[in-house]
Order: structure tokens, then sequence, then C-alpha cells
């Protein structure tokens, strides 16, 4: 785990969506969950990065960690992708950079009880949310 900077950066840096309360129905993701995260780990929020393909935080009950993934609507070429998880009270982040040709990721956070922000990049364009899924009930 690190400690603040890159994560911020990257918010600050592109398209960020942010969370506001309670949201509608998610409209259909650009790509697909690939259960990268692993066996236990449930999709509990998604942002979809333009047509290209969508960020995902997923949560883990039993072991209390958020493991993030983003991953491209079509596999091809390989691009720069980017994910990361930040948890906000203590500012420690996981995040994954690289060229991939279909997902950046997985990436794990314990961050039980505590509001995340988290969000991808894939070739240039960036989603993500900030202050979500506080599980506040959780501590």
């Amino acid at each position: 785990m690190r400690s603040a900077g890159a994560a911020v950066a990257l918010a600050a840096g592109g398209v960020m969506a942010t969370a506001t309360g309670a949201a509608a129905a998610p409209a259909k993701a650009a790509a697909a969950y690939n259960k990268a995260c692993g066996a236990g780990y449930k999709v509990v929020n998604q942002a979809d990065i333009g047509k290209v393909g969508t960020s995902y935080l997923t949560y883990n009950a039993a072991t209390g960690k958020n493991c993030a993934v983003t991953i491209r609507k079509t596999a091809g070429p390989a691009v720069h992708m980017y994910v990361w998880v930040q948890r906000d009270d203590t500012r420690d982040y996981a995040d994954d950079e690289g060229y991939y040709r279909s997902y950046a990721g997985p990436v794990y956070l314990d961050a039980k009880g505590y509001c995340v922000s988290w969000g991808g990049v894939i070739a240039g364009e960036s989603a993500g949310k900030s202050g979500t899924n506080c599980g506040r009930i959780a501590r």
C-alpha cells in the first residue's frame, strides 16, 4: 500500500465522475466484469470509461477487502491502462499501471467500514468515483 499522490493526481487530471448519494440502477456496462478479483468478491460499484471499457469496484465481506479492476470492452493491441483504489481516511492506495490488451489490475485494499475513491484509465479516457461505498455499519 502507498499513500496519497498518484491516485489523487490521476483523478484531478482526468474526467472524474463523482458519487452523489443514491444512484439509479446503472445502465449496461461498456465492459462486463471478468471476475479478475477472485472468489468471494462481488461488484459493488462501477464507472464506465466512455465506450471503451469499465472500472469495477468489488468487495469481499469475509476479508473486508476492496478490489478494483479496469476492463476494456474489446481486447486488442496493448494500450496504456491504469486502475486504482484509495481509502479516503488514510489515503492509502493500491494501483496498477501498464500497457495491457484487456484489463489492468486487480488491485486490493483493506477498507472495511471506510469510504473509498477509485477509478481507471484506458488509452487516455478516465472515470472513477470519490467517497463511495463507505460501509459505516461494518466498523
